[in-house]
């Protein structure tokens, strides 16, 4: 049979960048001059200045080990026409390499239109970048999201913080953007990222109007508030290549036959036939996942972490990390990690740290509370906060089968919505009046910035025995290493329950479903990302998976 869809073709190999030599490991004091860094390079490469024509920062990080002589640790990428002598001079030198070639390259590009568009549903950071990509592709894709777009979702978000007044359909997790829209803004992960997806998802930020810092600070952010406008750049880029956009269109079936995707069906009734979806629908669309499961899409319970938010005064935590330099424009707004093992085999650990930042309400049921941090660019709040989470297990504590997981975080909601009062006032407790327990009944020093508000009194009840044993158990440990950690006045705010999704939706090695063609799950919802970017870089992995597929199929 003769398809009548345009055939996919490889795409354009672009022309090689210039050779240029990467230097690694250049240590500065802190409070450099500008001109020293190419003073460095000079010396080290033994150049003169007519011999470099020109040198970027590829990363700057520093090394705090040493309290009150903390160094800034640079990479540079060096372009000179003496750079295959350089190379062979250095040779042996572990500083001096060739550097790598980051450039993106599409694995195809499809001329024409296809008469079946690959839907993408959910536009957080893993459904727009695969509908960015899709879209580069020349395969025009629909995006679905069941929220609003991001300007009108934050102001139903702020809406919420100010007044209480909950949209299921519109806040910190569902609307254009996604969760991690109102959160810090990280842009930094531990996935293995061989082919440099990282590194597109970051150029494309920057292109949205992203400073162009984050190509090579240390754990870069951008913030909440310059997210939204970004997002909406994103969303013209997909429009300008022939994608579409449409809100508050959430999907209410999928319709699978025969173990195959043959299209979806909205909320409002109509229905689009297609043939590759790909699911990135973030960690909290619960009735998503029940739908999925009652359509017989195999989905398996996954761990996730629970626990509280933690806030202390930001200069308490500059200080133990930065000692006399803290403060120091280069440096920032200090973060930490922390982890504990527990003698009851629990281990607990930081998650999510927000340097200057606030803890913010995270509901999207009604009658459940839920907790989350961000911050603004400036980074500038009085409070450091960070979740103080305890990891569980399906086997162990949730084993009911693969929704399971969701149950347990529902209950822990509902349990701290009513221990808030029932008004979206979160429960919370000063860290000295936790260890000792005993409820407590006025703030020290550490005044919360959760919006709603905080009502005080016992987060005993309000986890798992053992994560509330875990918890108390860690605080002094984190004590010994961030001193002050455990100060009697720091606030815990109750409760962080979606760290990550409850569940896996199991994906093959071309990143289908393992009993569903034509569905591609994604993102941190389907448990194959933690965070803004791995949620991009999945985007890319699941839109090139999705563009092969056109050519094993012979479309």
């Amino acid at each position: 049979m003769v398809s009548d869809r345009p055939k996919a073709i490889p795409f354009r190999t672009r022309d090689p960048l210039p050779t240029m030599l990467r230097l690694k490991e250049i240590k500065l004091p802190l409070d450099h001059p500008e001109a020293a860094l190419q003073e460095v390079i000079l010396k080290k490469l033994h150049l003169a200045a007519a011999d470099l024509t020109r040198y970027t920062i590829f990363k700057r990080s520093y090394d705090a080990r040493k309290k009150g002589q903390i160094t800034l640790v640079y990479i540079v990428d060096i372009e000179t026409p003496k750079e295959k002598a350089l190379l062979k001079r250095f040779k042996k030198d572990p500083q001096v390499a060739i550097t790598p070639d980051l450039t993106y390259r599409p694995v195809l590009q499809t001329p024409g239109d296809l008469p079946l568009r690959p839907i993408v549903i959910g536009t957080g950071p893993c459904g727009m970048f695969a509908g960015l990509l899709l879209a580069q592709m020349g395969l025009r894709p629909l995006l679905l999201e069941r929220g609003k777009s991001v300007r009108d979702r934050s102001v139903d978000t702020f809406g919420f913080w100010l007044k209480k007044r909950l949209n299921p359909e519109s806040n910190a997790q569902f609307g254009e953007g996604g969760a991690g829209t109102f959160s810090d803004g990280k842009l930094y992960s531990q996935v293995s990222d061989p082919k440099h997806y990282g590194r597109k998802v970051l150029t494309e930020l920057v292109n949205a109007g992203a400073s162009p810092e984050i190509l090579y600070i240390n754990k870069p952010h951008i913030g909440t508030y310059r997210l939204v406008k970004i997002v909406q750049n994103l969303r013209a880029t997909i429009e300008a290549l022939g994608g579409e956009i449409r809100f508050q269109s959430r999907v209410q079936d999928i319709d699978i036959d025969q173990g195959r995707v043959r299209g979806v069906t909205l909320e409002n009734g109509e229905y689009l036939a297609c043939d590759r979806v790909v699911l990135a629908i973030g960690h909290s669309a619960r009735d998503t996942f029940e739908m999925l499961l009652d359509r017989g899409v195999y989905i398996e319970p996954k761990p996730f972490s629970i626990g509280f938010r933690i806030e202390h005064p930001q200069s308490l935590i500059d200080r133990c990390r930065f000692g006399d330099q803290a403060g120091h424009p280069r440096l920032g707004a200090a973060d930490y990690k922390l982890v504990h093992h527990c003698q009851n085999g629990r281990s607990v650990y930081s998650f999510c740290m927000c340097p200057g930042g606030k803890v913010v309400a995270a509901a999207s049921e009604p009658g459940r509370l839920v907790t989350n941090g961000m911050s603004e660019y400036a980074r500038n709040e009085s409070n450091a906060n960070s979740a103080i989470v305890v990891g569980i297990i399906p086997e162990v504590d949730y084993p009911e089968g693969p929704l399971a997981g969701i149950a347990l975080q529902r209950q822990l909601e509902e349990r701290a919505f009513a221990l808030g009062g029932g008004t979206y006032e979160a429960p919370g407790q000063l860290v000295g009046d936790f260890l000792a327990q005993r409820p407590s009944t006025a703030f020290g020093s550490v005044h919360p910035s959760y919006k709603p508000g905080v009502k005080l009194g016992d987060l005993g009840g309000s986890l798992p025995e053992y994560a509330i044993a875990a918890i108390r158990e860690a605080l002094p440990a984190f004590d010994k290493k961030i001193h002050g950690f455990a100060m009697a006045d720091a606030v815990l705010t109750g409760v962080e329950t979606r760290t990550s999704s409850p569940i896996r939706i199991k994906r093959n090695e071309h990143y289908e479903s393992v009993n569903t063609a034509g569905l591609y799950p994604a993102g941190e919802g389907a448990g194959y990302a933690g965070g803004i970017l791995s949620a991009g870089i999945d985007g890319i992995r699941v839109a090139e998976a999705v563009a092969l597929s056109l050519v094993s199929d012979g479309k």
